[in-house]
């Protein structure tokens, strides 16, 4: 038996689900967080012995999809055939809930309404009579609370009961022609006032003026399109100043130097293990696996408290609030506002992100959201900033917003090169998002949301990380003629002849040696890489604890092993954060853009956006600080210019593909009119 859950974004579907299955799918306060239909079982505490599976719906507000969320659920209910429907229904909201009941009721599939966030109502003095609303549907309606299982058991046995009974609709369609748009719009009309006289009988509503007003306020400064993104600006910079700076603030540091010296305890209760062993053996299980390894698991304790504190913005409402205040700005260089989400979401992981653009209605601006959005530095990316910032900026919190903020305006710059290349036609496109009512944020959730992003890392370390730092550490050990490297002689190794040709490049960039090549390609199979593979090459795990560095002077050992100035760290940090993803990443751009050619030209232009970057940073931060251009300056600039030449080939031939289209596209809406 399948039930399938449905009801517009933000009305607490996705939370009922978690409830009813013990899942934990992801929850916000916007559209297109379930971006695709989820099943699992029900637990036998509302399912009993029979086997009864529960279908997240992507949230719609009409089975007029309008965007490919909304086509999913509408297709899923239309085709599918579902047992039993149930509607969830935001209390909060009853009469914009209702338009899509209405049309739910016509399928003929047995429909219970879940009267939803009921507790809300409670506080606010609102009533609603579910008696009467029951009456009014034709159909059983449950008041319910997600969060407290409430009304959920009594809900859910009844739609089993209701399975194979036909559902009658409350009133009886008038016959429309789909295709005349006059008789459409008067079937909404109807269906409006239908709505509105059933709002009218069962709910009593109490205004509470001051508690609205002080909300208006409230969003009155942060929908402000100026002083809500310095708002932004400020919130960020308390979030990474907690969670990865050093100070009295420094949370995530704090944890992080608890941690970091379990990890150290017992990497040399490993290598005591080890003491009789062959060099080799220890080399690779103390220092290369478990060395570099604990390298990247050090920097959980910053990772988990980063994701505990965006929880709880997500989780009070006001990343809802963000997303509303920096939608004109994607508006205005050529992206949807629909963008915004991938954005905030890419701040977890980039996977997501991606596929969240899937949103979209518009082909090319998906396509470069998709291609833009791992500019936002990733979860997996927070122990590379981390790194960087403690060895050769005291842990300075400015390093991390620094590096979130160039990303969104990197996305900015990118949407205008794309918008131009692609001789973008401007159209009017509306982003349309309830913003939540504000409320505490539930510890619960957060906690529960930073321990199974947790688990993904730790996973990730355990399996990619492990195997390339184990790859890593054998191909450090040994030249290609299998026999252990000499001290003195790693430059024969096979890790160095393949990443030497690499380094080359890097020279006009400041970092032109094979170690640090070595971990930015490393960095491609997953971001971590880069912090377990600098520990291995350059034999510094015990140093890789960014909170002990700044106690015990080893930050000074650390850049004079790597050889790097602050400027030329800075500019290594730029290239790892702004290249391409991780290729786990990579294949999610391939599923989702659907086109080879848009996909080599997404990796193009992020590593010569990486590249450009690094190269500016480099070069004009020498000449800042030394009064002189850097090494290989001309040669640097030639490569930045051959991107940009290819950029201009490609763009050319891209804008005439777009060009014919859009041409194509006028010429029939003319003939349909003439028709």
């Amino acid at each position: 038996m399948r039930i399938a859950f449905a009801g517009n974004p933000n009305s607490g579907k996705t939370t009922m689900y978690n409830a009813l299955t013990g899942r934990n799918e992801k929850i916000g306060n916007w559209g297109g967080v379930t971006i695709g239909s989820k099943e699992f079982k029900l637990k036998k505490d509302f399912a009993g012995d029979q086997e009864v599976i529960a279908v997240d719906l992507p949230g719609a507000y009409s089975m007029s999809p309008f965007t490919p969320e909304e086509g999913i659920t509408s297709e899923y209910v239309r085709t599918a055939n579902p047992d039993a429907i149930v509607n969830i229904v935001d209390a909060t909201n009853l009469s914009r809930s209702l338009f899509f009941t209405t049309q739910l009721l016509e399928l003929g599939i047995p429909v219970v309404v879940a009267l939803n966030k009921t507790d809300i109502n409670e506080k606010e003095g609102t009533k609603i009579d579910a008696d009467q609303l029951s009456a009014n549907l034709n159909c059983p309606v449950y008041e319910t609370v997600s969060t407290e299982k409430k009304g959920l058991a009594e809900m859910i046995a009844k739609a089993i009961s209701l399975a194979g009974t036909q559902q009658k609709a409350p009133y009886l369609q008038a016959d429309i022609n789909l295709q005349d748009k006059n008789a459409v719009d008067a079937e909404d009309r109807k269906r409006y006032k239908f709505v509105n006289g059933i709002v009218a009988n069962v709910e009593t509503r109490k205004t509470l003026s001051a508690e609205t007003n002080q909300s208006d306020k409230v969003d009155s400064l942060l929908l402000n399109p100026i002083l809500g993104i310095i708002i932004f600006a400020i919130v960020m910079f308390i979030v990474f100043t907690i969670s990865q700076a050093e100070g009295p603030l420094g949370v995530g540091k704090f944890f992080e130097g608890i941690f970091t010296g379990w990890i150290e305890a017992f990497q040399g209760w490993v290598s005591k293990i080890l003491e009789n062993s062959p060099a080799i053996v220890s080399a690779i299980l103390a220092d290369g696996i478990v060395g570099g390894v604990g390298a990247v698991v050090g920097f959980l304790p910053l990772v988990m408290v980063m994701y505990f504190l965006i929880a709880l913005l997500e989780d009070c409402g006001y990343m809802a609030r963000v997303s509303a205040v920096m939608d004109p700005i994607f508006k205005r260089v050529g992206l949807s506002g629909k963008a915004v989400i991938p954005v905030i979401i890419g701040t977890g992981c980039g996977i997501p992100a991606i596929m969240a653009c899937r949103t979209i209605r518009d082909e090319r601006e998906r396509r470069t959201s998709t291609m833009l959005t791992t500019f936002i530095p990733c979860g997996a990316k927070i122990p590379v900033i981390a790194l960087f910032a403690g060895a050769f900026f005291r842990g300075a919190g400015w390093v991390s917003t620094l590096s979130y903020f160039l990303g969104i305006v990197l996305i900015f710059l990118g949407a205008l090169l794309i918008k131009g290349i692609t001789g973008y036609k401007y159209r009017k496109s509306f982003f349309i998002m309830e913003l939540p009512k504000w409320k505490v944020p539930s510890l619960k959730y957060a906690v529960r949301s930073m321990l199974e992003r947790a688990k993904a890392y730790i996973i990730k370390a355990a399996t990619i990380i492990l195997i390339c730092n184990t790859v890593v550490q054998v191909m450090q050990t040994f030249n290609w003629h299998f026999q252990v490297v000499k001290e003195g002689a790693e430059h024969t190794s096979i890790l160095a002849s393949i990443a030497t040709p690499f380094a080359v490049l890097l020279i006009p960039l400041g970092f032109g040696v094979w170690q640090l090549a070595a971990a930015a390609i490393t960095g491609f199979i997953a971001k971590e890489n880069v912090v377990g593979t600098l520990a291995t090459v350059f034999a510094l795990t015990s140093f890789i604890d960014t909170d002990e560095l700044a106690m015990t002077g080893g930050a000074t050992t650390v850049a004079a092993t790597m050889g790097l100035t602050s400027v030329t760290a800075l500019a290594y940090l730029f290239f790892n954060l702004y290249t391409p993803p991780c290729f786990a990443a990579i294949g999610a751009m391939n599923s989702e853009m659907k086109s080879r050619g848009w996909l080599w030209g997404a990796i193009g232009l992020q590593l010569g956006t990486g590249y450009t970057i690094a190269f500016l940073v480099y070069q004009f931060g020498t000449l800042f600080t030394e009064g002189h251009l850097g090494r290989a300056f001309v040669p640097g600039l030639i490569a930045v210019l051959c991107m940009v030449a290819a950029l201009v080939m490609i763009g050319k031939r891209v804008r005439s593909h777009f060009d014919e289209q859009y041409e194509l596209h006028k010429g029939a809406k003319a003939s349909k009119a003439t028709a």
